[in-house]
């Protein structure tokens, strides 16, 4: 008997496969035959059913999406093997249960070219073996994504931090569409919460639910960036994600009319300080910039903790040491900063007026006992509210995200 030809069709953008088995020529039967009884016999091969087979991404894409999968799927027939292959590198995937669709299940990158390799079994068991190449997008730009507790420091994956610390992802460049960079971050909380984002530049962005995370919970964050146009040819170079716990709540409220700074903890109040707050009025820095001495009002978000800490009124702009608010660089021991601008709870051992008088520069003082139990207690995320002073913490000066309502935050 003559083997049976296999005639294939091409491969294109929903790449098909056409196999169909031939007719062999008649030939007699193997029984005798007499000349009383004469048989005259043929046969026909039987006939596979038509193959069709689909690769995505399409043949010939040169803009293909290193996000999406690859996928192959075959009608008529069983997929046997799938390859894809780009230089030495082998994308992973698998042909699924029904046989007749594979899936990568490995990344693929921008920028190169993959061959895609399907060998097909026909429904009469014939092998067929067609290859399809594609290219994926190359960008202009790419951009990292990093988590961050604040400006001054990264988030510690894992890490357990206070009731206001809010999500915060950094992207290395700017962000013309943050429609897109909003809809890559998942934020899942337990127990679940809602919450708005808010871009406190054109590369960061912030995330925070509507009151302050309660104690216990836990945050995932995911950033789905790779494939992601976030506008002007940039590209999210991959996809991240971290995770966090927030421990008990702890709120401080300062008080700057009774010179006291009460602790809570889980709703108890657990420690009483007597402080002295920022003392007010106005000076004029070296650039000319109006600078004023009061302790800014509002909900602070703590940002870090320092045992010394180097202060000058040249800090914040004031050199002239004829000024009566001038003060040379001199080292402060147990420091916890509340403010990129300069805002600390901090030792005080030189301020006699603790609990009676507002006597800072804007820090708000301490006694030496009070900055250890502080500085030994406190966590990044923590909340200190600064209350009854006539100047509101602006949004951007640290973590202020608490300091607008959440009908307004990220408006």
């Amino acid at each position: 008997m003559l083997r049976r030809n296999v005639i294939i069709g091409g491969l294109g953008a929903t790449a098909g496969l056409a196999v169909a088995g031939c007719s062999t020529p008649t030939h007699a039967s193997s029984r005798t035959q007499t000349d009383e009884s004469p048989v005259a016999g043929t046969w026909q091969s039987p006939s596979a059913m038509p193959v069709s087979l689909t690769v995505t991404p399409k043949a010939g894409s040169t803009k293909a999406s290193p996000a999406e999968p690859v996928t192959v799927a075959v009608t008529g027939g069983k997929l046997a093997s799938v390859k894809v292959v780009s230089g030495k590198k082998t994308v992973s995937g698998a042909v699924q249960s029904d046989g007749v669709t594979w899936r990568s299940t490995g990344a693929l990158a921008y920028g190169k070219t993959y061959k895609v390799t399907a060998s097909v079994l026909d429904s009469l068991g014939a092998q067929v073996e067609k290859t399809s190449t594609f290219t994926t997008l190359k960008p202009a730009h790419t951009a990292g994504t990093t988590f961050q507790a604040n400006a001054m420091s990264t988030l510690t994956a894992g890490g357990t931090y206070g009731m206001g610390q809010p999500v915060i992802v950094a992207f290395s460049r700017n962000v013309t569409d943050k429609a897109a960079a909003e809809k890559a971050i998942t934020v899942e909380t337990s127990p679940a919460v809602d919450g708005k984002f808010y871009w406190v530049t054109k590369s960061i962005v912030h995330w925070r639910p509507a009151k302050y995370w309660t104690k216990g919970t836990t945050i995932k964050v995911s950033v789905n960036a790779f494939g992601v146009n976030l506008g002007n040819g940039v590209y999210g170079s991959a996809d991240a994600k971290t995770h966090f716990t927030i421990g008990r709540t702890l709120l401080a409220v300062s008080d700057n009319s009774t010179h006291h700074t009460k602790v809570y903890i889980d709703g108890k109040l657990v420690r009483t300080m007597a402080c002295s707050n920022g003392k007010g009025g106005y000076t004029t820095g070296a650039d000319g910039q109006q600078l004023h001495f009061w302790t800014h009002e509002g909900p602070h978000v703590v940002l870090s903790k320092e045992r010394t800490h180097s202060m000058s009124s040249a800090s914040y702009g004031l050199t002239d040491p004829t000024n009566p608010n001038y003060y040379a660089p001199e080292i402060v021991k147990l420091c916890t900063r509340i403010s990129y601008s300069g805002e600390f709870l901090h030792a005080a051992p030189w301020n006699g007026s603790l609990g009676q008088a507002n006597l800072s520069h804007g820090c708000i003082n301490l006694s030496t006992a009070d900055a250890q139990w502080v500085y030994d207690n406190f966590l990044v995320g923590d909340v200190v509210d600064v209350r009854h002073t006539p100047k509101p913490l602006p949004i951007g000066d640290g973590l202020g995200d608490w300091t607008v309502s959440y009908d307004k935050y990220g408006a």
